[in-house]
């Protein structure tokens, strides 16, 4: 359309208004139709969804390209393929940018960049959270270096905001090459099954250099990147249910590093007794069972906000709330792989630990570990480095930690699931609980390995000594007798027993060295 550029200011505002109809309108209907027949929505259906009602504040919806060559001067769409602004989320600020599809493929431009530059420097001066709707079909090849450059200002932004603001990535379409580094650098990936895919070389390019055949989702799909990879945090079905979860994330976080996640006041008494405990737990040491039915036991109301459910499923992380207070849950899981450490849970467990300690949530450790997981693959693998990941994670965290021993703790793992030596400010332990360098029958194996061989019945003897080193070294009061368990509680008294701990330590103020930063293992 042309523009005015003289007459009364009431045929100035009708041109206004003309000119953000097209802007909020989008390129035309048939664009809009084929992104709903692939299942998607638009940039701002899904804006709408994520936000209150009424709330987003839209900035730079009339900015335009200024490329030339490859036919670009003659194709200036408003937004230039990007929605920008802030809204609220449960009343509190949220800023978004969500491509649209329907313009360049939702490919990123100069224009395109400098927007998204814009609403990630207004978050983090703001000090809110920044969600993406990711959508786009990378760099815009037209523009050449300039889109890279664009994706590059991008990345050094995450990579500054992060720990000072929630950064939430949500994939609502493809996401290839090097535009997948900025979700990776998010504190959170949500994806849609079907339609979100995220890799850095696509089917084709696979198929050209290894000669593998797959297809996009194969390759990089949510299902992919949930439950392999673990790239991604959840993933969902459609759009409606992963936008939900994202706004129930954003109430269980705090706005940014200076303040604390929003309390909720619970009808849930503090004193609840968990009576039940009693019974979830399998007194055999070696028999299975669900921890997540424990946290729900102990927590407010029974609910938790599971991280990454899953990939690296031999450890539970997650958010929860106890007598109103966010808080964040990290568990062995008993009913997977006996709930043994190995490479992803380890690197899961660290990155969860960090961000809590990042955002001051405070940190609830349930441990009922046989070890780290044993085998050349994990050996060849890293296990060393990658233990040495949650090990660290743990002695650098500042906020309130509290450890509950439910039974076995064995071995180093013992250590990294937030000993006292490393740092808990409190540890709990059942009677049921069994600290030791290994299990018994091991021990006993090596210890007395020279008397059981002699014996003229080694299996009596092994029996024997397995029963003496139970009770010389594995009894549940070894630990607190020398003071690295605080008291022995009874499982009812779990809930009220953490609330109080953490309680305590609502005020906990730890100084950190004078440096630069830490050289943790990567």
């Amino acid at each position: 359309m042309s523009i005015a550029t003289e007459g009364p200011v009431h045929d100035r505002l009708t041109e206004l208004a003309e000119i953000k109809a097209l802007a909020a309108g989008g390129p035309d209907d048939k664009a809009t139709a084929r992104q709903h027949a692939k299942g998607k929505l638009t940039a701002r259906e899904r804006i709408d969804l994520l936000l209150d009602e009424g709330s987003f504040q839209e900035i730079e919806a009339l900015r335009r390209h200024r490329a030339t060559g490859f036919g670009l001067e003659n194709k200036r769409p408003y937004t230039d393929g990007v929605i920008t602004g802030w809204g609220t989320v449960h009343g509190r600020t949220v800023f978004v940018y969500a491509h649209d599809f329907r313009i360049f493929g939702g490919a990123l431009g100069e224009a395109h960049a400098a927007k998204i530059h814009k609403v990630m420097d207004l978050a983090l001066a703001a000090g809110a959270p920044l969600v993406s709707l990711n959508d786009g079909a990378g760099a815009r090849i037209q523009e050449g270096v300039t889109a890279l450059a664009g994706y590059g200002g991008i990345f050094q932004r995450n990579t500054k905001a992060s720990g000072v603001i929630p950064q939430i990535s949500v994939m609502l379409g493809p996401c290839a090459g090097g535009a997948a580094y900025s979700p990776a650098l998010t504190d959170f990936v949500f994806m849609v099954r079907e339609t979100s895919q995220m890799f850095i070389t696509g089917p084709d390019v696979v198929k050209a250099v290894t000669g593998e055949e797959i297809t996009q989702n194969g390759l990089g799909g949510a299902d992919v990147h949930a439950t392999v990879s673990g790239v991604a945090a959840f993933a969902y079905d459609d759009e409606a249910a992963c936008l939900e979860d994202v706004r129930y994330l954003l109430s269980l976080l705090p706005s940014n590093n200076r303040e604390t996640a929003p309390r909720q006041p619970s009808q849930d008494p503090a004193g609840r007794l968990t009576e039940s405990l009693r019974e979830i737990v399998p007194a055999n040491a070696n028999q299975a069972y669900d921890i997540r039915a424990v946290i729900e036991e102990i927590v407010d109301d029974g609910e938790y906000f599971e991280i990454q459910p899953g990939w690296a499923t031999n450890v539970v992380c997650a958010l929860v709330r106890l007598d109103g207070h966010v808080t964040g849950v990290v568990a062995n899981q008993p009913s997977a792989f006996a709930g043994v450490l190995d490479i992803h849970a380890s690197e899961k467990a660290a990155r969860f630990v960090q961000f809590c300690d990042a955002f001051s949530i405070p940190l609830v450790t349930l441990v009922d570990v046989p070890g780290f997981l044993p085998g050349v693959d994990q050996e060849h693998g890293g296990i060393i480095r990658h233990g040495a990941k949650l090990l660290y994670a743990y002695c650098n965290a500042t906020v309130p930690r509290v450890q509950l021993i439910l039974r076995k703790a064995y071995g180093g793992a013992y250590i990294v699931m937030d000993s006292r030596s490393i740092g808990a400010d409190v540890s709990l332990a059942w009677p049921s609980n069994e600290i030791a360098v290994m299990g018994a029958e091991g021990a006993a194996n090596v210890i007395f390995r020279r008397e059981i061989a002699a014996a003229d019945d080694p299996d009596v003897v092994r029996a024997q000594k397995i029963k003496e080193y139970q009770s010389e070294l594995m009894h549940p009061y070894y630990a607190a007798e020398r003071g690295l368990v605080d008291d022995v509680i009874d499982p009812a008294q779990t809930r009220t027993a953490l609330i109080g701990a953490l309680t305590m330590l609502r005020s906990k103020y730890a100084d950190i060295p004078s440096r630069k930063h830490g050289n943790p293992p990567v």
